[in-house]
């Protein structure tokens, strides 16, 4: 086994607190391990907020990933899986702690980190120890990137499965650009010290600027923002008819009732990050009703595929799966495109499975869930084209 080098202080309480997080966490053994028929599985990592503020993304991730394992398995086929999934609670120094667990029990492959701030802590690690790993949705350039500037180049090791933070950003400027009856006037309500957040924005902005989009008021806020009133009479007062939301749904939650308090009723977009705003514990779905984002998957589409996933998801969790557990569904099935296609085994060393993982992933074309044609370059970035939903009747729906 090639062990982390580094410090793993409280291992205990992190693996005590993972397995209390979820029933399928922390199931992995120490060593490639045995499968069904005889042969050895690759055991594969990753990390998420299984507890916490964040936990609707983190357990949606491993419950896509597990529903693709398990498929992956049942076929008997040349790659077979260990899912491994450590709770970080979207925290860094946690997520540190995780990968040293995986780590220890063998970790060979990883779908990294669910969130991007815990992804940018340990994106280091992985390349040190030189693991390959994708996020299904982590989204932030930082995670495949040295440094903020990209100065440095890429990790090579780390790639994603989701969109970056910046074509996000890019799409719903294209989108709204070419949907010119959902509005004219555009404010932006963004936080200015996350760097989802600032990406999105900063992306947009640009974009909007060259298509000729109106922005008629920018508001910023920062993190521990309670009270959105203000941000949304300046919206509302600049005549506003579209007010973009770069955010997560925590504080959209709160803007869309701030909005409503104030009797305004524009048309709000988001992006990934609103995914989940519907299962918010305590909050008005109403209050989201009409609201817009991008996502790569839409959970009332038609195709088998889809439809199989859907049903499975529901069947299993009592549930319906967000775009987080599409884009995990994704990553197992092209990590396992990539190694039925190499000449690796489980037995191999990390070294020759991430060299040949690298090497499929940046010639290979992929066809998921969440995208169809998907390629990625050596950088790591994934291509793959967004779908616009939007809520109706308290459900996400296709917007086209």
């Amino acid at each position: 086994m090639k062990m982390s080098k580094f410090v793993k202080g409280g291992l205990a309480v992190v693996m005590a607190a993972s397995l209390a997080a979820c029933g399928n966490s922390s199931t992995g053994s120490a060593s490639a391990s045995g499968s069904a028929d005889g042969g050895k599985k690759y055991v594969l990592g990753g990390s998420g907020p299984l507890t916490g503020d964040a936990a609707v993304y983190g357990l949606a991730v491993e419950h896509g990933a597990q529903i693709a394992v398990d498929e992956i398995n049942a076929k008997g086929g040349k790659t077979q899986f260990d899912l491994v999934f450590e709770d970080d609670e979207a925290d860094g120094e946690k997520a540190t702690s995780a990968f040293n667990t995986l780590m220890d029990k063998g970790m060979q492959v990883s779908l990294l980190t669910t969130t991007s701030g815990a992804g940018q802590t340990v994106a280091p690690l992985y390349q040190q120890e030189n693991i390959f790993a994708i996020t299904p949705s982590g989204s932030s350039p930082a995670i495949i990137y040295q440094d903020a500037d990209n100065e440095s180049g890429p990790y090579g090791n780390v790639f994603q499965m989701c969109f970056t933070d910046p074509n996000q950003g890019k799409a719903s400027a294209d989108y709204l650009a070419e949907h010119a009856d959902l509005g004219s006037k555009i404010a932006v309500i963004y936080r200015n010290d996350d760097n989802y957040s600032n990406g999105l924005y900063t992306k947009f902005k640009a974009e909007a600027a060259a298509k000729g989009l109106n922005i008629v008021d920018e508001e910023a806020f920062q993190d521990g923002t309670t009270d959105f009133s203000v941000y949304v009479q300046k919206a509302q007062a600049a005549g506003a008819d579209i007010v973009f939301l770069p955010i997560y749904y925590q504080p959209a939650s709160q803007i869309l009732k701030a909005a409503k308090d104030a009797g305004y009723a524009p048309t709000f977009f988001g992006c990934d990050g609103m995914d989940g705003i519907l299962t918010l514990k305590g909050f008005d779905t109403s209050l989201a009703e009409g609201l817009y984002m991008l996502t790569p998957f839409a959970a009332d589409a038609t195709d088998e595929k889809t439809s199989s996933f859907v049903k499975k998801y529901k069947e299993a969790y009592d549930d319906t799966p967000n775009q987080f557990a599409a884009d995990a569904y994704d990553a197992v099935y092209a990590i396992a495109q990539a190694l039925d296609a190499s000449d690796v085994t489980p037995d191999s060393s990390t070294d020759d499975i991430t060299a040949a993982l690298e090497e499929q992933f940046t010639s290979m074309t992929f066809d998921g869930i969440t995208g169809t044609s998907v390629t990625w370059n050596k950088n790591g970035e994934v291509s793959k084209d967004p779908k616009a939903i939007v809520i109706k009747d308290g459900a996400y729906v296709s917007a086209e």
